[in-house]
C-alpha cells in the first residue's frame, strides 16, 4: 500500500491523540473530513489485495463484483495503469489481461517479473486467447497461471486461493 505524507500525518495525529476525530484530524490538515475516512478506511483494510487489470468493463465489473467482499480489490484499465499501480499498492496476486490499451498483458507480465518490488507478485493471465500456443507465451513471459475468458467464477476464486497459498 502506498502510505503519502497526508497518510503519514493522520498516523502521527491518531500515535498523539488516541481518541481524535476524523472532524477534528480534517480541520487540523485542512482536508474534507470524507478524504480523512477514506485513507482511514484504506490504511486499516488488512484484507489481501487483488489488482485487476483489463480493459473490458463487463469483465472488470464482473471480476469485482464476485471478489470484493473478501478481497480488496484495485483496478487498472491499461498496461501503463497496471505498472503504476501494482508498484504503488503492492498487491498480493494480480489477474492481467493480455489485450490491453498502452502496453499488452506481456509486457507487463515481463516488466513485472523483472521489477524488485513486484517480482514476487502472482500473475495470473486471464484472455480470450485460449490457444495453447498462447497459454505457453503468458506462462513462459512469468505468469503464474493462465485462464480462458469466458471464465467461472467458482475457478477463478479456486484459482485465487490457490495461489496465495502457494506464495505465503
Amino acid at each position: 500500500m502506498r502510505v503519502d505524507d497526508t497518510d503519514r500525518k493522520i498516523i502521527a495525529l491518531i500515535d498523539e491523540s488516541e481518541g481524535i476525530s476524523d472532524t477534528e484530524i480534517s480541520a487540523i490538515l485542512k482536508i474534507p473530513e470524507q478524504a480523512v475516512r477514506e485513507r482511514l478506511k484504506r490504511l486499516s483494510d488488512t484484507r489481501v489485495k487483488v489488482l485487476i487489470v483489463d480493459d473490458e468493463p463487463d469483465t472488470l465489473a464482473s471480476l469485482k463484483r464476485g471478489l470484493e467482499r473478501q478481497y480488496a480489490v484495485i483496478e487498472a484499465v491499461d498496461g501503463k495503469d497496471a505498472l503504476d499501480k501494482a508498484e504503488d499498492e503492492q498487491p498480493d496476486l494480480i489477474i492481467l489481461d493480455i489485450m490491453l490499451p498502452v502496453m499488452n498483458g506481456y509486457e507487463v507480465c515481463r516488466r513485472l517479473k523483472a521489477g524488485d518490488k513486484t517480482s514476487h507478485i502472482p500473475i495470473i493471465m486471464l484472455s480470450a486467447k485460449g490457444e495453447v500456443i498462447d497459454r505457453v507465451a503468458g506462462l513462459d513471459t512469468g505468469a503464474d497461471d493462465y485462464i480462458s475468458k469466458p471464465f467461472h467464477l467458482s475457478e477463478m476464486k479456486a484459482r485465487i486461493r490457490a495461489m496465495l497459498r502457494r506464495s505465503v
